[in-house]
């Protein structure tokens, strides 16, 4: 690849993930706070991996046109904060199961499809890089996990509204630090593999 495509190439990522961070960073703190007032769990939960999404896009952001070395490292970083946020949000929800929570569905859902719209958006954005480089690869897979958690909030605030029940928010809230957990798993082993492949070419 020739110098000005490569020049080309980290401009994009560059742009893409610039938007990306702005998109997460500004749905962290819109979720975050309508979850606290909701007392969702599952906003919570998926205000906290937008945050982690952010970070990772940031670190992916100074990964571009550094060394494979960087890149890895990016990589591996990224992985290791969704494992962090999801460990975090375990806790989260034990404490809910003992102090008890009443999660109001209408702000669930609500806040729920404006998360969907923002990370459709991010997963549009990102699509064109989902085969580039490990850092880029790791921030498609965060954007695909984050599409499933949005529908699961949105469902999940439906039956809270329907039963009454605080369980669908709990339930959802276990999901997604699922998710988050094996997202941030399936990361470090992708740039393990990629460190091997490195190696092996020296």
């Amino acid at each position: 690849m020739s110098c000005d495509c490569h020049i080309a190439v980290e401009a994009q990522q560059r742009g893409t993930l610039v938007a990306l961070l702005s998109i997460n960073a500004a749905m962290f703190v819109a979720e975050f706070t309508t979850g606290i007032a909701a007392d969702s769990t599952g906003l919570v939960a998926d205000s906290l991996d937008m945050l982690a999404d952010a970070l990772v896009y940031g670190l992916s952001l100074y990964a571009v046109g550094r060394p494979s070395a960087h890149k890895i490292r990016a990589a591996r970083w990224s992985g290791l904060f969704q494992i962090t946020l999801a460990a975090g949000v375990a806790l989260d929800i034990t404490r809910r199961l003992i102090l008890g929570s009443e999660p109001e569905s209408f702000f669930m859902y609500v806040m729920g499809a404006v998360a969907l719209v923002a990370n459709i958006t991010c997963l549009k954005l990102i699509y064109r890089h989902r085969k580039d480089q490990v850092h880029m690869r790791a921030s498609w897979i965060f954007s695909k996990n984050d599409v499933i958690a949005n529908v699961g909030v949105i469902v999940a605030g439906v039956i809270v509204q329907i039963t009454g029940s605080p369980w669908p928010d709990i339930v959802i809230g276990f999901i997604i630090t699922f998710i988050v957990l094996r997202g941030g798993l399936e990361i470090l082993k992708d740039a393990h593999a990629e460190c091997s492949a490195v190696d092996n070419s020296d």
